[in-house]
């Protein structure tokens, strides 16, 4: 018996923004799993702003796409058949075969999920979204009661936990986004002290200035470029910037801060990390990120997009600014799409 798997190809490289020529889906015929392997329904897709730097053919961190091929990134899917005797028909599993509606994995490679939370949790504050602001926040950003923590994209999946999660800490709490929809989840849900939508201000580090007149003392940076440059101007002596990401710079020429001489003078910390190198953390995340949404303490919001043809338009509208919290592809075998 085979199976027939839709799934997205890369077939150019972007130049700047991607585009949907920029992608083909097309069908594929799996064989039925052999020993140790899993054939999965994806249910959930993640798409995620690293991914357009793998997009990019040039060394880095982990290896660009290859062209023509299918794509992959993060993934529920629920187990179809099963030659591991780890698991079971039906059982739930994160992956990292996205991109496509049916995959053969193996089973090493998959993680059964708790059936009792809900399953895109795992691609949001469960998963490497909320692993990248447990890690960056707490083990670099290493925020003290009565500090105050500045948080680009305060709105997208990693800078909403990041925020709470600094509140929760006894924090003082500004985040920065770009619509007045966002701003208003991110005091009124998320529960932020003060917001700074970019797109209403002239001078992003005034603005910065008048919303912490004594200064900041973490920079959880998702942007680069104004942002860092901004926080930089406003943070306190030996204030600690984790560089999470810059989206800002991702379908563009990179941008860097003006000022970066000032970091020296302040003793400002700027610390890159890799959410992959911290995998032994995940644990903790699972523990106390998992505790705090059940206390009701944490909240997150995902923007939903039904159908696998339009997840090149999901990943473009990233970096527009369309989606609140976690940009999710939601399969469903009614829609045609399993």
């Amino acid at each position: 018996m085979t199976y027939t798997a839709r799934e997205l190809h890369l077939v150019s490289r972007p130049d700047g923004a991607p585009t949907a020529d920029n992608f083909l889906l097309t069908e594929r015929r799996l064989q039925r799993p052999e020993s140790g392997e899993l054939l999965v329904r994806n249910l959930w897709l993640s798409v995620d702003p690293y991914m357009r730097k793998r997009m990019v053919d040039q060394p880095s961190y982990i290896a660009p796409f290859g062209l023509n091929a299918p794509l992959e990134g993060a993934a529920i899917g629920v187990v179809v058949e099963s030659r591991d005797a780890s698991y079971a028909p039906g059982d739930l599993v994160s992956h990292f075969s996205g991109w496509r509606d049916l995959a053969v994995i193996e089973g090493a490679s998959a993680t059964r999920i708790d059936p009792s939370i809900e399953a895109q949790a795992y691609l949001g504050p469960l998963g490497m979204p909320g692993l990248a602001a447990y890690v960056g926040l707490l083990e670099i950003g290493e925020p003290k009661p009565g500090e105050t923590v500045f948080v680009s994209a305060a709105a997208g999946s990693v800078g909403s936990l990041v925020a709470q999660i600094a509140r929760l800490k006894g924090c003082h709490v500004i985040g920065s986004t770009g619509s007045a929809a966002k701003a208003h989840w991110l005091r009124n849900e998320a529960g932020i002290d003060i917001v700074i939508n970019y797109n209403e201000v002239d001078d992003l580090t005034a603005a910065l200035t008048r919303a912490a007149p004594d200064g900041i003392d973490v920079y959880f940076d998702n942007v680069g470029g104004d942002h860092l440059e901004a926080a930089i101007d406003v943070a306190n002596d030996f204030a600690r910037i984790p560089l999470c990401g810059m989206i800002g710079q991702y379908n563009g020429k990179p941008v860097g801060p003006r000022n970066i001489f000032r970091a020296i003078e302040k003793r400002i910390k700027l610390q890159g990390y890799i959410v992959t190198d911290h995998a032994s953390r995940r644990d903790a995340l699972l523990r106390d990120v998992g505790q705090w949404i059940s206390d009701g303490k944490i909240r997150w919001t995902d923007t939903i997009v039904d159908g696998l043809a339009q997840m090149p338009q999901a990943f473009a509208d990233l970096f527009t600014g369309r989606n609140t919290g976690k940009m999710l592809v939601r399969l469903d075998a009614a829609n045609g799409d399993a």
